[in-house]
């Protein structure tokens, strides 16, 4: 098994390899490679494509291995008082937008398409975030504004938290009600309150214990304790896992390397994260295009090309509405931020860990992989032109 892990990597490494050279976001190179291996009977990797496009495997590998250390390696690297600066419009996007977006599509996609109640909020949820892994690696490699690149790396990271909430109450919900709906809420706010406190207290005393320590090596292991130990103690107490790991890692960046990091040891952990990342994006990608060329989308058409056109219909009115009560955000940057709105990862982790029992999962999982696929070779090939036209710097 680690021999088929290699083999993809070395695939992915001369991917992007390629990308970079052609100066095209490598995340799309990457999907295209993993639909061509899918769907192409290559000698010798039969194999390996059975073995990644288990749905175990690609949803413990995506959640529980990448999804920690991509999440880390972008909070550790937050500004804190750029965050600040920035809170408002990051908070807007991240709450009310997600939301907006969670609403529209289940409405739209329950009267329209005719899904059943549950179908429509599960789908829902799922496009509800942006995905911060194609976020992030689309969105470095422009060179963007510096408060628009934090605004969405923001929303990207916090947003997720909220989505995967909004996603575990669908899965159990079959019907609308009053008490129903408070129940929602009240576990919504206990999710997410306690990721915040999981977060806040274990980033605290790690960075604490890096004041008493001045060894990188040392700091770079306690950064990946926190990271990986943080998202598994609170997935234990049914927490919201990723906001521990946002919330820890913006501690650790900022009040933790201000009392404790020596300018090496920032460098050093900086540099391993990144590199972790970087392995961990390319893997990612390379899974998204194998898992894709496996799923069955025939007579799937009309529903897939109609849930398209809703989720970017709901992204953008709900990135117009929530900014409306921001007026520090220009107006050029709204269509940039609601295009930039990609779908990933996570969106396919969740929707594989449906249950095969569940009657509509064939059809979401059609029309969620579609997206993700949609917005990483459209939306993301076509941003920086967007940009260009719009003569943002």
């Amino acid at each position: 098994m680690i021999a088929y892990w290699i083999i993809l990597l070395a695939i992915a490494v001369g991917v992007v390899f390629i990308a970079e050279k052609m100066k095209q976001p490598y995340p799309t190179f990457l999907v295209i490679m993993g639909l061509i291996i899918g769907l192409t009977p290559i000698p010798g990797l039969g194999e390996i494509k059975s073995y990644v496009v288990n749905d175990a495997v690609f949803q413990t590998t995506i959640i529980f291995i990448f999804l920690s250390a991509l999440l880390g390696d972008a909070a550790l690297k937050l500004p804190f008082n750029e965050l600040k600066e920035n809170k408002k419009s990051i908070s807007l996007l991240a709450l009310l937008g997600t939301f907006i977006t969670f609403l529209i599509v289940a409405i739209l996609t329950y009267f329209l398409l005719h899904l059943s109640l549950q179908e429509a909020l599960i789908f829902g949820a799922l496009m509800a975030a942006t995905d911060p892994v194609s976020v992030l690696s689309i969105f470095k490699s422009m060179g963007l504004n510096k408060r628009l690149s934090i605004v969405v790396e923001g929303e990207s990271l916090a947003n997720d938290g909220v989505a995967v909430v909004l996603f575990q109450i669908a899965v159990v919900t079959t019907v609308l009600s009053l008490t129903g709906t408070l129940d929602a809420i009240l576990e919504f706010l206990k999710v997410v309150s306690g990721g915040i406190l999981i977060g806040g207290v274990f980033g605290f005393i790690a960075s604490r214990i890096t004041s008493k320590i001045d060894h990188y090596l040392v700091e770079t292991g306690l950064s990946m304790v926190l990271f990986y130990g943080t998202f598994q103690l609170a997935e234990h107490f049914e927490v919201s896992g990723v906001i521990a790991v946002v919330v820890g890692g913006v501690i650790l960046g900022n009040y933790g390397r201000n009392v404790g990091m020596s300018d090496l040891t920032h460098e050093k952990v900086n540099s391993f994260w990144e590199t972790i990342a970087f392995l961990s994006n390319t893997l990612i990608f390379l899974l998204v295009g194998l898992e894709v060329s496996r799923i069955d989308f025939l007579n799937k058409g009309w529903l897939i090309f109609t849930s398209i056109l809703i989720v970017i219909l709901a992204r953008f009115i709900a990135v117009y509405i929530s900014l409306s009560f921001d007026k520090s955000i220009p107006a050029l940057w709204k269509p940039i931020i609601a295009w930039g709105g990609l779908k990933g990862s996570l969106s396919i982790a969740l929707i594989l860990g449906v249950t095969p029992e569940f009657a509509g999962r064939d059809l979401l999982l059609a029309m969620t992989f579609s997206n993700v696929v949609f917005s990483l070779l459209v939306q993301g090939t076509t941003l920086k032109k967007l940009v260009s036209i719009l003569k943002i710097k």
